[in-house]
């Protein structure tokens, strides 16, 4: 079975920055690990402290969509499906998330989509050229519940400055939660971004009807919202 990342890549993310995820060994079924070790191979990106091109990337030039923490692949590898005219940038870090995700891109077929198993903060920093993104979606990131952790949240400053530097003008990005404090923090600070405007002025905005807005109702979220848990949007575009 892989292992999630060696000793060694631990303590050099440990003097890096404070990282947004826990860096857990979580289970890994058969498939996804079978998926890990000979599908990956065929979508991965690997990380370098370089620029991409894009068109390089993906074969052909079209719109970029980055997705942060992309999970087990599902809304990733359904939102891919319903816009082929796209291409979407997934990064996750955990083995059984990218398995899970090379999995469903090769039993789909998908040709719009790639992965990057690292962490975020350094893809944007070092691999996304400045204003090369068409949109980023940050779906259901962990949200970090004690309120001593609430300076892991990823959607916090400086990163989202950061990130907004890698978004074209009329690019946008959209954030979920299922935890309401986090869904506060998120409100803030998107709307407290010089760079971005709310997409209608209204703060928090439904999926349906909401073409900015589309992704597909996961088992993630359908257990949330048995549990009684609220889902909150939020869709920013880039000035």
């Amino acid at each position: 079975m892989p292992n999630e990342l060696s000793p060694e890549q631990l303590e050099e993310l440990k003097s890096r920055h404070i990282r947004s995820f826990s860096m857990r060994r979580g289970h890994i079924s058969h498939a996804q690990e079978k998926a890990f070790e000979e599908v990956f191979p065929l979508y991965e990106v690997p990380y370098a402290e370089a620029p991409l091109n894009f068109e390089e990337v993906f074969g052909r030039k079209a719109p970029v969509v980055f997705e942060i923490g992309c999970g087990m692949g599902e809304t990733t590898a359904a939102i891919a499906q319903a816009h082929p005219e796209v291409n979407f940038l997934g990064c996750e870090v955990f083995v059984a998330g990218v398995g899970a995700l090379s999995k469903r891109i090769k039993e789909m077929e998908l040709k719009n989509v790639r992965i990057i198993r690292h962490d975020a903060v350094d893809v944007i920093e070092h691999m996304i050229p400045p204003e090369s993104l068409d949109g980023v979606h940050i779906y259901f990131p962990d949200p970090w519940r004690k309120a001593r952790h609430h300076k892991r949240r990823l959607v916090a400053q400086p990163f989202i400055g950061k990130l907004c530097t890698r978004i074209r003008q009329g690019g946008y990005i959209h954030c979920a939660t299922d935890w309401q404090n986090y869904a506060e923090q998120m409100l803030d600070v998107l709307s407290h971004e010089p760079a971005l405007q709310d997409w209608k002025g209204e703060g928090y905005c439904p999926i349906q009807g909401n073409p900015l807005c589309e992704r597909p109702r996961t088992k993630f979220q359908a257990r949330g919202e048995n549990l009684g848990h609220g889902i909150w949007d939020l869709v920013y575009i880039k000035r």
